[in-house]
């Protein structure tokens, strides 16, 4: 038995339950939040509650689908002041327990523990985050991050569910890799070409094999992965972002060329400007183009040097969109910001 776990704890629904706090008429009724929350325009899904999932949609989709697939439900804009509000309070209840807590995002957070009854804990944590802040949350218990993170999913909703390093193999082994935290579409595709599909086949197989796939550093994680193995350490100081970025859907595609140019560097000089407010520094700028239909490309460049000037970070955009053939129609843009880490800070994020 391990000396301490690690908790996730992960508010359900979160966007959509806070909507249904200050709109209490729609209690049962299918949520959709997501853009201006006119459903007839360009935009994503930011959530969407179960009543709206048990029809298909899904966070990411078009919002147009979305409406495509439930005309009824209720459509929202995104309120992210609103949902950041509820986020502290709803962390500042976890600090209440005396353990340390790392904020993984607005509706999630890690906590450390060396109760000998996990469970009973994640209860407690359970009921005074309903009872103070009116919103329930999962909560997963793990011998380390990932056990914990994927316990979550297990439990959803309202559940508590735990991962040990016993138990994983019974549980996990039989699963797609893609279920892991850590393997996205790319990576599972890849995998199965190798003949690895389930997580029992990535974690028996030869990591030397996975290392000339994968690289060297890459390879050998993933069957850890696949083991359950993993950091059970958090991180009370946060997470700190890698990255900053604006975008932009236009309701209207996008032909000149001299347009999409002139947005790019309108996109650029705002993240110059988010720059300066975070106190960070750029190294990379990075350019989002969507192509009409639904064809989405990046392209970035190194700057010279790390800078938040607007001018350097300007230039860097156009660099980056001159790798680009404008050759269609433009739905959306993008301009992303990677960061140079602040000193001592933790940079980026801990998938394990």
């Amino acid at each position: 038995m391990p000396d301490r776990y690690l908790l996730h704890v992960d508010l359900d629904e979160f966007i959509a339950a806070v909507e249904r706090l200050r709109r209490p008429e729609l209690e049962g009724r299918p949520i959709v939040v997501g853009g201006d929350g006119d459903p007839t325009k360009r935009g994503v899904v930011s959530t969407a509650s179960y009543e709206a999932r048990a029809f298909g949609i899904r966070s990411a989709m078009p919002l147009r689908t979305a409406f495509k697939r439930n005309p009824d439900a209720v459509f929202l804009p995104v309120d992210a002041d609103a949902y950041l509000a509820k986020s502290r309070e709803v962390m500042d209840v976890l600090r209440s327990f005396g353990a340390p807590v790392e904020v993984a995002g607005w509706d999630e957070a890690f906590l450390l523990t060396g109760t000998d009854d996990p469970e009973a804990l994640a209860r407690d944590i359970q009921h005074r985050v309903l009872e103070r802040t009116r919103l329930w949350c999962t909560v997963g218990i793990g011998d380390n991050r990932l056990q914990a993170k994927l316990a979550n999913g297990f439990g959803k909703p309202r559940g508590i569910f735990r991962i040990s390093s016993e138990t994983w193999r019974d549980l996990m082994s039989g699963m797609a890799v893609a279920e892991l935290w850590g393997i996205g579409k790319k990576t599972a595709a890849k995998l199965a070409e190798m003949g690895i599909r389930t997580v029992g086949d990535l974690s028996a197989a030869d990591e030397s094999r996975l290392a000339r796939r994968f690289g060297p550093r890459i390879g050998p994680w993933l069957a850890s992965l696949a083991r359950g193995e993993g950091s059970a350490e958090v991180h009370p100081e946060g997470w700190v972002a890698k990255g900053l970025g604006r975008e932009h859907t236009f309701q209207q595609d996008l032909t000149d060329p001299d347009e999409i140019h002139s947005e790019v560097e309108r996109l650029a000089r705002e993240v110059a400007g988010d720059l300066m407010r975070e106190h960070r520094v750029a190294v990379r700028v990075v350019v989002k183009v969507r192509f009409a239909p639904f064809l989405t490309a990046t392209r970035g460049v190194a700057l010279e040097e790390p800078t938040s000037e607007t001018a350097a970070v300007e230039v860097g955009a156009r660099r980056a969109l001159e790798r680009f053939e404008l050759d269609r129609p433009v739905r959306l843009l993008g301009v992303r910001a990677e960061l140079a880490p602040p000193s001592g800070a933790p940079a980026g994020p801990r998938p394990w």
